[in-house]
């Protein structure tokens, strides 16, 4: 079974608190005796995880050029849990057994996974039940995603589908409302209502929305701009959906 690491102080914390079991051994820099580093090694204590303690070019070896590992690297065994459209058919029957309202992120075609790890990042803070990406063509939860996400990527469900058309056919037909962001669009977020079941549909870096997810959406949104720049980062834009819709829930 493959190995797969995470690094990055709130990644390390995260998994350590969310799925322990994953975790084979953990690499911490020696020396270092911080606070945030401290509640990791309490934390791998308590799950009787094996701590091995290393200079910084073990380290920065182990991780590559991806990123900042921040004196912590989990060593995994297996992939990063992922979830399919089963799950999302699953999790739709709850909430309607709740009575809750469905609040998903769709991200069509992402392929950087700095932006991967802060569309995760946003989507859990917003309160996002799951985000769902096509398995091909897009970015998955890598090492450099996972950091990006700050923890994200260990609470928040992340399901892949083969056909991403097909899946928002699906979530319409359980009584969700889907919006996609397009610059084009007539429609200001600010002036559209997000309450309700929902999915935001966020497009690619560059090209936005494909025809058949254009297609699959009930309505299409923009961001209105005001200056020069006519787009915004795709993680950035996401954010800003995302919490105006969180805003119009709350109120």
């Amino acid at each position: 079974m493959a190995q797969q690491l995470v690094y990055g102080l709130h990644a390390v914390q995260a998994l350590l608190k969310s799925s322990p079991q994953q975790v084979q051994e953990l690499l911490l820099l020696r020396g270092r005796k911080d606070q945030k580093l401290q509640k990791i090694v309490r934390q791998a204590e308590q799950n009787e995880i094996v701590i091995r303690y290393v200079d910084r070019r073990t380290l920065d070896e182990k991780v590559g050029d991806d990123g900042n590992h921040q004196g912590a690297v989990a060593v995994c065994m297996g992939e990063t849990q992922v979830y399919d459209e089963q799950f999302l058919k699953s999790l739709l029957k709850k909430l309607d057994e709740k009575g809750e309202n469905a609040f998903l992120l769709v991200l069509d075609g992402i392929t950087d996974p700095h932006n991967l790890g802060a569309c995760l990042r946003s989507a859990e803070a917003a309160g996002v039940q799951a985000v769902i990406a096509p398995k091909d063509k897009a970015a998955g939860l890598t090492p450099t995603a996972r950091k990006v996400a700050c923890g994200a990527a260990e609470v928040l469900p992340f399901v892949t589908v083969t056909n991403l058309a097909r899946t928002l056919q699906m979530l319409q037909q359980a009584g969700v409302w889907i919006y996609g962001a397009a610059g084009e669009a007539e429609q200001d977020v600010y002036q559209t209502s997000l309450t309700g079941s929902i999915a935001i549909v966020m497009g690619a870096e560059g090209p936005g929305l494909r025809r058949l997810t254009r297609e699959n959406c009930d309505h299409l949104i923009k961001i209105p701009m005001a200056g020069e720049v006519s787009s915004l980062n795709v993680s950035v834009a996401t954010g800003v959906c995302l919490f105006e819709a969180v805003r119009q829930r709350q109120a």
